[in-house]
């Protein structure tokens, strides 16, 4: 049996209740789209106008996921960065959103992980300690030469 066919404002409204129940970027978008049945000539005509109504905002969602991810998850920069490119979002957006994370609460966090894993790993040899928790927070997103200073400075 074959699906009944939108039409542009039944669409428009699913769209708009999709981009309302949490923040999208044009490729979801597009792929809700797709799902819809909606033709590619249309798609264009239809993201502009959901950007013009502020329903997609591409900024506002980079700055909810960083805030997120970095919030809730504990994620490093590197690990958001990556997630937002895979979003197809700008790298002047990534930037800007990423620049909201305040440095001294992922300093803190980042050593808080650093103890933490460490500690955990109390059975283990020295040098296996101090690999393991390297590659879980390099796992985790923080930077390389974050995560060896603070092992150093615990492991000294």
């Amino acid at each position: 049996m074959q699906k009944k066919k939108l039409t542009k404002e039944q669409a428009l409204q699913k769209l708009r209740h999709y981009c309302r129940y949490q923040e999208r970027c044009r490729g979801e978008v597009k792929n809700k789209l797709f799902e819809l049945g909606i033709h590619n000539d249309e798609h264009d005509e239809m993201i502009k106008e959901l950007i013009d109504e502020n329903y997609l905002n591409e900024e506002r969602l980079a700055l909810a996921f960083v805030n997120g991810k970095f919030k809730m998850k504990q994620w490093g920069r590197k690990k958001i960065h990556y997630a937002l490119k895979e979003k197809k979002l700008n790298e002047e957006t990534i930037q800007k959103a990423l620049g909201q994370i305040n440095n001294s609460d992922y300093l803190h966090i980042l050593q808080k992980h650093v103890k933490e894993k460490y500690a955990s790993l109390k059975h283990e040899q020295y040098l296996i300690r101090k690999k393991k928790t390297m590659d879980y927070l390099m796992q985790k997103g923080y930077e390389t030469g974050l995560i060896k200073t603070f092992v150093e400075q615990l492991t000294n």
